[in-house]
């Protein structure tokens, strides 16, 4: 009889032994399953991630940008881009080739161009491939071809070319400062040793570096700078945090600056000295040439 009843709470112990571990297999499947449909989706988004081009464009001069004008670029491939231009009102200053952030469009950064041409400087501000007034389809590839292509036009001036990148611009920045050594001088505001690695440190569960589409290295880039090189970076930087702008500039071969702005945030800067700390440094750089 005791060997009966222990057969049959053997029998039964066993079945739920089973009910556990199909249990258990079901719910690792549906993690699994999960896991892969929100990589999927975060893979076939990703772009719209990074790229976020929107509001109204206004022309310069409802912006407030007298002796700027809008021109179509027809690039080698035949795609238009939107280019803000104005020619440096002061005959040996350069012209900053500005390469804008992530969002909005030309037009939300007219302040900053204002502050530029005001001094005399010249202006290149282009739309990127699928923003506000240009066409085409972002990519990293795209920026960097179409911000080569700009550099090579702009230098038969035989002016001197200030390369500017703000946030994802500076990426592009720091590529064509990397192809195009003939730069007078490169400035990186608030910048990334990486988009991939912004992305890994705000997505740690998901296999970024092997996802994503546009990883933006500027951090594999950097070490070839032959071009005067500054970095302004808030200390209070929520977006971009001030620890990839020192790790760049760890990175960076000399001549080189570092522009720590104390309390500064990801979109405070020009207001806090900024274009100032630029002026300054170029005018070093100039006088060294």
């Amino acid at each position: 009889m005791i060997d009966k009843k222990n057969a049959i709470t053997e029998r039964t112990a066993g079945r739920r032994a089973n009910t556990i571990k199909r249990g258990l297999a079901a719910a690792l499947l549906v993690l699994v399953a999960t896991y892969a449909a929100v990589a999927g989706y975060m893979y076939a988004v990703q772009r719209d991630l990074v790229f976020r081009p929107g509001g109204v464009l206004d022309t310069p001069q409802a912006a407030g940008l007298s002796g700027v004008t809008a021109e179509r670029v027809a690039l080698a491939d035949g795609t238009h881009l939107l280019v803000w231009t104005a020619e440096p009102s002061d005959p040996s200053a350069p012209t900053v080739l500005y390469f804008h952030g992530q969002g909005g469009n030309l037009s939300d950064r007219a302040s900053r161009y204002k502050r530029i041409v005001d001094q005399g400087y010249g202006l290149k501000a282009v739309s990127y491939r699928g923003y506000p007034g240009s066409e085409g389809r972002p990519s990293e590839a795209a920026f960097i071809a179409d911000g080569i292509e700009l550099f090579d036009r702009l230098e038969q001036s035989g002016r001197a070319i200030i390369l500017y990148g703000e946030s994802l611009g500076t990426g592009v920045a720091a590529a064509v400062a990397a192809a195009r050594p003939s730069a007078a001088m490169v400035v990186l505001e608030a910048p990334y040793t990486g988009v991939a690695d912004i992305a890994a440190e705000q997505y740690p569960w998901l296999p970024v570096h092997l996802l994503i589409k546009d990883p933006f290295l500027t951090r594999e880039r950097i070490a070839d700078l032959k071009v005067p090189l500054l970095i302004v970076h808030g200390t209070r930087d929520r977006v971009i945090p001030f620890a990839h702008g020192r790790a760049l500039y760890d990175l960076a071969g000399l001549p080189k600056r570092l522009e720590v702005i104390e309390e500064g945030d990801h979109n405070d800067l020009w207001r806090r000295g900024l274009w100032e700390r630029v002026q300054g440094y170029w005018a070093e750089v100039a006088q060294q040439n």
